[in-house]
């Protein structure tokens, strides 16, 4: 079983002046990203010579980075939106990565090849012990550090049980997730994510429990208008 990882963020966090005290509590929980598609191939790679490739087999490379690069929308667009818009509590990271074995791993948790491969073996599948027992230990962990005022923003899939039974066990009405995701496919919310994060316009959450999870698909959306380079 893996070792639990460390809720706060491995570089130091900031303090927050009163005014940001008093806004709301949010933290986000990322879906994550394929480690057997085509781009995790080329940096899983032990003979790959990119400098990610190389980096990942030295000194590590952040989590959130690592994934952005194996899925370039839609967990791109999931880890932008986080750091947008997450508002956790004093010395509690904002985003974290759900994994396959390893529980719940903050975004910018450097992370080798050896690492990587441990917490990326199984399948997420809530009856493998592999995937739920570290999930249920840094849940109930993240629970206690958040408070009970904190929303936990789930960004991945509503539509099966991989992430929201576990979670909704631990974190019960807390747990929420964006409205606008009911009926889009992965392209399409990923693109949204990066939509908003540009823009500075949140989208709206609406608890999990009990809440529809299957709709019509929405139109689609306009092209990302790219901003231009100083």
């Amino acid at each position: 079983m893996s070792e639990p990882l460390p809720i706060a963020p491995q570089a130091a966090v900031p303090k927050r002046g009163a005014s940001e005290l008093r806004q709301a509590r949010r933290i986000f929980l990322l879906s994550p990203a394929n480690v057997a598609g085509i781009r995790a191939g080329l940096v899983m790679n032990e003979n790959g010579d990119s400098d990610l490739a190389r980096r990942l087999r030295q000194d590590g490379v952040p989590l959130g980075q690592l994934f952005s690069f194996m899925s370039a929308l839609y967990f791109r667009g999931k880890l932008a939106y986080a750091r947008a818009f997450a508002a956790a509590p004093p010395d509690v990271a904002g985003a974290f990565v759900i994994t396959a074995s390893g529980g719940l791993v903050p975004a910018d948790t450097l992370v080798t090849l050896e690492r990587l491969r441990e917490i990326s073996a199984g399948s997420i599948d809530p009856s493998d012990a592999r995937y739920r027992t570290p999930l249920d230990r840094d849940a109930q962990l993240l629970s206690e550090a958040a408070g009970r005022n904190c929303e936990i923003v789930l960004l991945g899939s509503i539509a099966t049980p991989k992430y929201v039974d576990p979670l909704l066990d631990v974190f019960g009405g807390r747990l929420v997730f964006p409205a606008e995701f009911v009926g889009r496919g992965d392209m399409s919310r990923g693109g949204l994510m990066l939509r908003c994060a540009q823009s500075g316009e949140q989208l709206t959450y609406i608890p999990v429990l009990e809440a529809t999870r299957h709709g019509r698909k929405p139109p689609k959306l306009e092209p990302l208008v790219r901003k231009a380079l100083p």
